[in-house]
């Protein structure tokens, strides 16, 4: 019997209520919509930390980013982590899958083959600083050749910026590239097992596009909590965050009316329908090809974005419309929805798809399949998710070093409250009975009860008569960093 194939698709920054799974019926994402109605909705997935780098490590590898080694954006996936086609049966070259990378990487010799995948198509060049000794600087990706190719010429004269490549007519845009790319692949392997990752960056930043009119700013939602501004017992640089983002606004708007942030929603749920739209074109082609049957697909994203959100943009906070993302799977010839309302994490996701793809889960993965939740064993034991922050990418380095920004800032806290502030590497757990639990080095410690406050308006922590409930929780996220070498020291001793 042919080994199933896997298409893994996802996005960077894509919150979970993108789409009408997630409760929101008026974003216009109709293939999606379409895919969840024949998939497992994961109700509460959770990254393992909300930015691009360490989140995608564990994604592609089943490692918590301190284990990966990948703990802020921009360092590198070191050669002897596997990746997820080294963790296939036979090791890279002899197991029996072609696989391919296509899209955004960020892990490191961005534009360059790597980790086990016999295919790489890219689409940034804006990380050659962090390239590796003896790569060349000057290559480019390849969509930046698809584009001269097609006449068009970098601005600068050396590559295409995001901004630019933003405002370029749809059919020359990054997703439509790789929808094409990603549906030859398919084509050209339709008779073979095939293993392709595909992430679009979309709907990252910057904050604009070819869709910015599909969505009348007049009708969007704003979130319930949008009005729900950090407060003095919530994390100073919660506080800094929306401060600078008020101070400064995003990607050409301003943010400090509701119509303001209206359009900044908008532009945002535009990218999202413009990823949908080329998503379709995918599955399409694996209809087309006749390998509904046969394909496992996953569509997810790296971390969310607050998009509004106490008054917030972006992520490297662990609200959680930062930390909770879309997770959709498909198994093969599934027809119909089904639903897993506990919180899981992503960590889980590669032992849980090379577990349906008939593969051995190497020892080392850090995560567990999820199959026997999802088939609904009745032995399967709650689990707490954890997610972490390391300390940096917390979003401040350019507004600290800012001229304008500082002073609004430093109306807040001292300079020296702000760097210890902004870089407190937070640990979280998120039990199965509701419970949130941020531990903060610094003391900025944060307990939501999610059943009765999903929108993580009350802090609790402080509350006396939970002090016990806090020592438990701090007692679990130090067992789980014994039970994966975090050396971060967290306050708090377990009641005996």
């Amino acid at each position: 019997m042919k080994s199933p194939n896997l298409l893994f698709l996802f996005t960077d920054e894509q919150r979970a209520d993108t789409m009408a799974a997630y409760g929101n019926t008026r974003i216009q994402t109709p293939n999606l919509n379409q895919l969840a109605s024949q998939s497992i909705v994961f109700e509460r997935a959770y990254v393992t930390q909300p930015v691009c780098t360490p989140s995608r490590a564990s994604i592609l590898t089943g490692l918590y980013p301190h284990t990966a080694g990948c703990t802020e954006n921009n360092v590198p996936l070191p050669a002897d982590v596997p990746c997820f086609p080294e963790m296939l049966s036979g090791g890279h070259s002899t197991h029996e899958y072609v696989t391919a990378y296509h899209g955004k990487w960020h892990l490191g010799d961005e534009i360059f083959w790597q980790h086990g995948f016999d295919e790489w198509r890219s689409i940034e060049d804006n990380y050659g600083r962090y390239y590796s000794p003896g790569r060349d600087p000057d290559a480019r990706s390849t969509y930046h050749a698809f584009l001269i190719e097609n006449g068009f010429t970098p601005a600068n004269g050396k590559r295409f910026g995001r901004g630019e490549t933003t405002r370029l007519p749809e059919e020359f845009g990054k997703p439509a590239y790789l929808a094409r790319e990603a549906s030859r692949f398919i084509r050209e392997n339709r008779d073979r097992p095939f293993v392709l990752f595909v992430n679009f960056l979309e709907p990252h930043m910057p904050f604009f596009g070819p869709r910015d009119d599909q969505h009348d700013a007049d009708k969007v939602t704003l979130p319930a909590n949008i009005d729900a501004l950090p407060t003095a017992d919530q994390p100073l640089k919660t506080r800094l965050f929306q401060r600078g983002y008020y101070e400064r606004g995003h990607s050409g708007l301003p943010l400090r009316t509701e119509a303001d942030w209206r359009r900044m929603i908008a532009n945002y749920w535009g990218l999202c329908s413009l990823v949908d739209t080329h998503v379709g074109t995918i599955l399409d082609t694996l209809a087309e090809c006749g390998l509904d049957e046969s394909t496992i697909v996953v569509y997810t994203s790296d971390h969310g974005d607050m998009m509004g959100s106490h008054r917030l943009l972006a992520k490297c906070v662990m609200f959680e419309e930062a930390a909770r993302v879309p997770l959709l799977v498909r198994l093969p010839g599934q027809m119909a929805c089904s639903r897993i309302r506990v919180p899981v994490s992503q960590i889980d996701l590669v032992p849980t798809l090379l577990d349906w793809m008939g593969q051995p889960i190497p020892e080392h993965v850090e995560g567990q399949s999820l199959r026997p939740l999802v088939e609904g064993q009745k032995d399967v034991p709650p689990r707490d998710v954890f997610v972490e922050w390391s300390g940096h990418n917390n979003g401040f380095g350019d507004m600290i070093g800012s001229v304008s920004v500082p002073e609004a800032m430093l109306q807040l806290a001292t300079r020296e409250e702000i760097i210890a502030a902004i870089t407190d590497p937070v640990r979280t757990v998120i039990t199965p009975d509701g419970w949130k639990f941020n531990c903060s080095p610094l003391g900025e410690h944060e307990l939501y009860n999610l059943d009765e406050d999903p929108l993580e308006t009350h802090n609790l922590a402080t509350q006396e008569e939970l002090r016990p409930l806090v020592e438990e929780l701090a007692g679990r996220i130090r067992r789980w960093q014994e039970r994966t070498a975090d050396a971060v020291a967290i306050p708090f001793q377990e009641a005996e």
